[in-house]
């Protein structure tokens, strides 16, 4: 039972060019099945051509981005006998926003291979550990800090009118 006749307690006849209109569709379909076919083979490989065109294009963007961060990047040269901050990554657990997540000062103590760093730190009785040389930073004491010529801003007088 339709809807129609649900609502409207009668059939509903449709006009014959509508009710014959999916079937002429079909039928025309049918009639060109080679070239269908051809043409759905033709927008599956355009499809294909697509997805390796964007793979190049995002295998060619990760080089540049890489690039362009290798670039940026700055060498940190440390020295036996000099004084780094370390990051303290556990610092999570603990509350508090506005806490430094560098901790130290401490001493260089000896550079290995693979970028380790073994540092002591400045207590007299500190025992040395070791640490991963990404995990350091270099130390700027107060005295090693540059002054800043100040410059003095002009009040801007109002203008009469």
């Amino acid at each position: 039972m339709s809807p129609y006749r649900i609502v409207f307690s009668k059939m509903c006849h449709l006009p014959v060019e509508i009710e014959h209109r999916p079937y002429w569709a079909l039928k025309e379909i049918n009639l060109k099945a080679d070239a269908c076919e051809e043409e759905r083979r033709l927008q599956l490989q355009e499809l294909e051509e697509l997805r390796l065109e964007s793979y190049d294009s995002a295998m060619w963007y990760k080089e540049r981005t890489k690039l362009w961060h290798d670039k940026n990047l700055r060498n940190k040269e440390l020295h036996v006998g000099q004084k780094v901050l370390l990051f303290q990554s556990r610092l999570k657990l603990m509350h508090g926003k506005l806490k430094s997540r560098w901790v130290g000062p401490f001493t260089v103590v000896a550079l290995r291979t693979n970028g380790v760093v073994e540092l002591k730190g400045s207590g007299p009785n500190s025992n040395s550990f070791i640490v991963n040389g990404h995990r350091v930073k270099i130390f700027r004491d107060s005295s090693e800090l540059c002054v800043v010529k100040e410059i003095p801003l002009r009040i801007p007088t109002p203008s009469p009118n």
